[in-house]
């Protein structure tokens, strides 16, 4: 009987009144579920992490999901954070060491927003911190007096590489997606192309360059009600064919 694959996923270390709890968003874990068939499991961000090694050698595949933290920027340069600027140094220690163990361990990883951000940093990338005071950039934030309906919605146009998994996913050259962002990429990291683009120019997907495990890393959510959407349901339908990949060759 074939195995489910077990999928993890890094957590959020929130404070909660006196005590800090480790949390994951439930529409990540139903979208492991629903979209991609497999199970969740959460792995939780500490300080020092786990043993990275040991975990990633129990899992199919690994998700970075979106949180409203942002990596602190001394991991990528020497600009100072702005005030008021959430972090999670719990979550930067887990994630950012567990991105390259999980290319070298061959376990396949589906990024999300920070998650995408997490990708680039881990392989010596770098971002803007404010995309919307780039010149030449839009503003790629959500407006959060919106109902969640409305700020997941569709918001912008991306144009999907020629030949890219995306472009394969999609079977066009561009797609409509939500925006909920405030930082960006600046730099690719090592190792990764060029998966989407939004119209002013932002990179907002990438993948490892072939022939490298499965990592594609998306600037928005494709998570938000993933079987209503083709396109969304399409990203986690290909990351989970490559966590029953590596299932069938675990014991």
């Amino acid at each position: 009987m074939r195995r489910i694959p077990l999928v993890g996923l890094p957590s959020d270390r929130k404070q909660i009144g006196h005590h800090p709890f480790q949390a994951v968003g439930e529409k990540y874990l139903r979208a492991v579920v629903d979209g991609a068939g497999c199970l969740p499991l959460v792995i939780p961000s500490l300080s020092p992490p786990l043993d990275l090694r040991q975990v990633l050698g129990q899992l199919d595949g690994l998700v970075l999901t979106g949180a409203y933290s942002n990596i602190e920027p001394h991991h990528y340069s020497d600009e100072p954070s702005w005030p008021g600027n959430h972090h999670d140094p719990a979550r930067d220690a887990t994630t950012l060491g567990i991105v390259p163990l999980a290319i070298e361990m061959g376990v396949p990883v589906l990024a999300i927003c920070r998650g995408f951000q997490e990708v680039v940093v881990a392989l010596g990338g770098t971002l803007h911190q404010k995309v919307h005071d780039v010149p030449g950039f839009d503003d790629h934030r959500e407006n959060t007096e919106d109902p969640l309906g409305v700020q997941y919605a569709p918001s912008h146009v991306i144009d999907l590489a020629e030949g890219g998994l995306l472009a394969g996913i999609a079977g066009a050259r561009e797609a409509m997606v939500n925006s909920l962002h405030g930082q960006g990429l600046r730099t690719l990291g090592a190792g990764l192309v060029v998966e989407a683009t939004a119209r002013d120019g932002l990179v907002e997907a990438v993948r490892l360059d072939d022939p490298g495990p499965f990592l594609l890393a998306v600037q928005w959510h494709p998570e938000w009600r993933v079987t209503e959407n083709p396109f969304y349901l399409g990203i986690f339908q290909a990351f989970a064919a490559a966590c029953r990949e590596r299932a069938s060759q675990r014991p």
